[in-house]
């Protein structure tokens, strides 16, 4: 499907209008640098908690700016997770659910405007490096929906015929440069470095105009693999060893910025795609105190670590308990590059108060919670109304050594948790706050009838259909 004549034209007189190609205003319109982990557990940072891992440069980016503590995903798994990221909605608006694969049909619509293309609209340069899960045909893929550059995997590292669990199902994996597969089934040992490296040439290639990285690490997502220069270096094993070699990618980011002088004019942003994948044990990361992991809309398989920092821009230090989501990145990114919001309509909000002002509050009234197109749950100021659901939880012992061990299912009845004094969901408090389950089920009342609920047999008004392969 190609772009409309009108939206066409628009981005042809935006581009004449900031001057494409020319020196960028860095000072008020940064580069920008968005660093997305995949299954990083909410206490797998030093920032956040960890003692088993060694994250110094990560770190530096909490001292230095930005530290969001109740950072939340908005859906705990792959491709939802990003296409909320790149299009400020709900992955149920989009028609993007769970994890896309080789046999899907179906990806990111063209009439949605992603990051990439609303960024490119206002001058920038853009590249992708990493994980893309948003479709592997021709017509989804990255080049297609606003990145100049891409050098990736079409989706998850497991999804290839060496996996554990994979048996016959999977092809062999291929590695993307642009449009044309350069590889099959790459050494994944050495993908961290690969795509850093990309990404800091990249940098230095731009250096001189406005640009935006997408760096999305397809690790701590089994199967781990890590470089041999870094491997066996961590006391937290081979999962360690990924997550410190993450680490190191972000410094070697940061240390290209510092080189080329453009510290104060870059915004580096740091998040996780989900909480961890926690059948996989020791190959998998920590939630710390957070209830369950990836697959759940309890607090670990949704809140996710959140760093950002812009040198004089974004105060070092600055912590925020109020709640945000992956849907507020593009319309934060808009309104700080003044770039337009599409069109139609998105469910995030502009959270640079939240990364710039001491105190600041939640533009939320509420946030959702959906596990593929049912409505899970809702959040209000300190509440999350739990609605009754079945989930997924270690059956028994977690696995090990990147086999996993299985999970069982269970149900949650309907159930009131008090997130700021309760971040574990142990106490349900629906019986003592009757007047609070009344206000959030107006809040979920409203979700429904907008973003529909399975549970529910209702499909919601403002739900948008997903690219489709043509002629299928």
């Amino acid at each position: 499907m190609q772009r409309s004549l009108p939206y066409v034209l628009l981005v042809m007189l935006s581009l004449q209008e900031v001057g494409w190609g020319q020196p960028a205003d860095t000072e008020k319109h940064p580069n920008i640098i968005l660093i997305y982990a995949d299954d990083m557990g909410y206490a797998d940072l030093g920032c956040f908690g960890s003692t088993k891992h060694r994250t110094p440069h990560l770190d530096s980016l909490a001292k230095e700016g930005a530290r969001l503590t109740q950072f939340y995903t908005a859906q705990a798994v792959c491709s939802a997770s990003r296409a909320a990221l790149l299009t400020g909605c709900y992955p149920n608006r989009i028609g993007i659910l769970g994890a896309l694969n080789h046999r899907s049909t179906h990806g990111i619509n063209n009439q949605e405007l992603t990051l990439p293309e609303m960024l490119k609209s206002v001058g920038y340069q853009t590249a992708h490096f990493g994980k893309w899960h948003l479709g592997h045909l021709l017509e989804f893929l990255p080049t297609r929906h606003g990145f100049d550059i891409y050098f990736g995997i079409p989706y998850s590292n497991d999804m290839w015929p060496n996996h554990p669990t994979a048996g016959k199902y999977y092809p062999d994996l291929p590695l993307y440069d642009g449009t044309t597969v350069i590889e099959t089934n790459p050494d994944q040992r050495m993908l961290t470095s690969r795509f850093t490296q990309r990404a800091v040439d990249f940098i230095q290639q731009q250096k001189d105009k406005r640009f935006f990285i997408y760096l999305a690490h397809p690790m701590p997502h089994v199967p781990l693999h890590v470089s041999p220069e870094r491997a066996g270096k961590s006391a937290g094993g081979l999962y360690g060893d990924v997550i410190e070699e993450i680490d190191w990618s972000t410094g070697q980011i940061l240390a290209t910025l510092s080189k080329l002088g453009l510290d104060e004019k870059t915004l580096v942003i740091f998040a996780s795609d989900n909480g961890p994948w926690l059948s996989y044990g020791n190959h998998a990361g920590s939630a710390g105190k957070l209830r369950e992991g990836k697959g759940t809309s309890f607090e670990g398989g949704v809140r996710v670590p959140f760093l950002a920092r812009w040198p004089d821009k974004i105060p070092a230090g600055l912590v925020s308990n109020e709640p945000a989501m992956t849907i507020d990145i593009l319309p934060t990114l808009a309104k700080l590059t003044g770039a337009s919001l599409p069109t139609h309509p998105i469910d995030g909000k502009d959270i640079m108060p939240l990364l710039t002002s001491f105190g600041a509050k939640s533009p939320h009234e509420a946030l959702n919670y959906f596990w593929d197109r049912e409505l899970q749950a809702v959040r209000s100021g300190p509440w999350k109304l739990h609605l009754p659901h079945r989930y997924q939880t270690l059956k028994g012992k977690p696995g090990k050594d990147g086999k996993p061990d299985a999970y069982e299912v269970k149900q949650l009845e309907k159930s009131l948790f008090n997130i700021e004094n309760d971040p574990e969901e142990k106490n349900n408090l629906l019986a003592l706050y009757p007047d609070v389950v009344v206000k959030l089920m107006r809040y979920v009342d409203a979700a429904r009838k907008d973003l529909g609920d399975s549970q529910e047999s209702i499909k919601g008004t403002g739900v948008r259909e997903p690219g489709k392969l043509k002629f299928q």
